[in-house]
């Protein structure tokens, strides 16, 4: 068994399964399925403990409903999240134009975490993580 990703005309996720490919092949638009793997992220293979292993990445990322299948890349590409984010050309995911602030093993056991701000980010291209206190909230 694998998993399967339905591709839409717009190049689009629709849907995404688990079969064999000799059910693939017998569905009518079985050209509109491309596989895609559970273990690959980022352009890295994952073995079943999570870590990195020698198998083979496909398609940069697991699909999604909704990312974008660039022929190109090869790769799923999941929806931009932010508009001041840029894609990673290697691993085909966005990342933030600045840095997340590493968290503090004082913020760490307290359970902060950043999210992403892109107000802030717009108002002042030096800022943009947000420092989150579940306590607080």
């Amino acid at each position: 068994m694998a998993h399967y990703a339905r591709i839409n005309i717009q190049m689009l996720v629709t849907q995404v399964i688990v079969a064999e490919q000799e059910f693939i092949d017998t569905l009518p638009d079985s050209g509109s399925w491309l596989q895609t793997s559970y273990n690959t992220r980022g352009g890295v293979h994952y073995g079943q403990d999570g870590q990195p292993d020698d198998g083979t990445p496909l398609r940069k990322n697991f699909a999604g409903i909704g990312f974008k299948y660039d022929v190109d890349r090869d790769a799923f590409i999941p929806p931009r999240p932010y508009a001041s984010w840029s894609l990673n050309e290697d691993t085909c995911w966005w990342e933030a134009p600045i840095a997340r602030p590493d968290l503090t093993e004082e913020e760490l056991a307290a359970g902060k975490y950043y999210i992403w701000d892109e107000d802030t980010y717009q108002a002042d291209n030096t800022q943009g993580w947000i420092l989150i206190d579940p306590a607080v909230v």
